[in-house]
């Protein structure tokens, strides 16, 4: 698999761009910086759009989406949501208030986006993909992703604070590569992080004790513009990889 850093952050600024990860050219995850990132001609590409929850900086570029590949494809690009994440979608963004309702643009037949939702927990297909979602802990229902072609498995921790589920489902992953993980506030923030359901560095050190990592590399993502340098200092010491705008991976 190839996985393509096009957004690595929880907000955005100049130098910053939401989250948003493309696999393999046809794979999203999030959809934080498809529309700012990619030409006329990749967006065209993407077929499916994995995402993990309804929180505006991981959709935010879905309506551009739509209005930009309209009569580009032979068919829809699905986006993959929970129940949750679905109805939010469908009721506080393609409402035909805030944006057009793409499910049903030009015509219900042949709708430029399709929403497809799953239950949290479930495991499902996308493409030549086998996707397991897995809860972890926010606010709104929010997933992880552990994604395999067969030969090899990306995980992708979605916003989360401290979770066990997440640790037990990647323990039994078989040809684990990667894991994206989430680290959102520095140390001072720590009650503010446990109340908004993200991890600190803190928090980070004391999850991946849970991890048997088995030679996978943890890669960490959704560090707040605000605080990115702060982050990197108190990262350091951990064993992870802090991900840069613009990186690409083969797995």
């Amino acid at each position: 698999m190839k996985l393509q850093v096009l957004g690595c952050h929880g907000g955005e600024l100049p130098t910053c761009r939401s989250t948003c990860f493309l696999v393999d050219d046809v794979l999203a995850l999030d959809a934080g910086a498809l529309t700012g990132t990619l030409s006329l001609e990749q967006l065209c590409k993407v077929d499916d759009v994995l995402v993990g929850h309804s929180h505006f900086d991981h959709v935010k570029d879905l309506p551009l989406l739509a209005d930009l590949v309209i009569g580009r494809r032979d068919r829809p690009v699905t986006i993959h949501a929970s129940r949750e994440c679905a109805k939010a979608l469908r009721e506080n963004m393609f409402n035909n208030s805030l944006w057009p309702d793409f499910t049903r643009i030009p015509t219900r037949h042949k709708p430029v986006l399709a929403i497809k939702t799953f239950r949290a927990g479930s495991t499902f297909q996308v493409g030549p993909y086998t996707v397991k979602s897995v809860p972890v802990s926010h606010p709104v229902e929010s997933c992880a992703f552990i994604i395999s072609d067969g030969k090899s498995s990306l995980a992708m921790s979605g916003d989360t604070g401290p979770t066990d589920k997440l640790w037990k489902a990647l323990n039994a992953t078989k040809n684990l590569k990667a894991l994206l993980l989430e680290a959102s506030f520095p140390n001072s923030l720590q009650a503010l992080a446990d109340i908004s359901g993200h991890l600190t560095p803190a928090t980070v050190g004391s999850e991946l004790r849970k991890f048997d990592r088995n030679g996978a590399q943890v890669m960490l993502y959704h560090l707040k513009p605000a605080f990115v340098t702060q982050l990197k200092k108190e990262l350091a010491p951990l064993p992870v990889n802090v991900l840069e705008l613009g990186e690409t991976f083969q797995f």
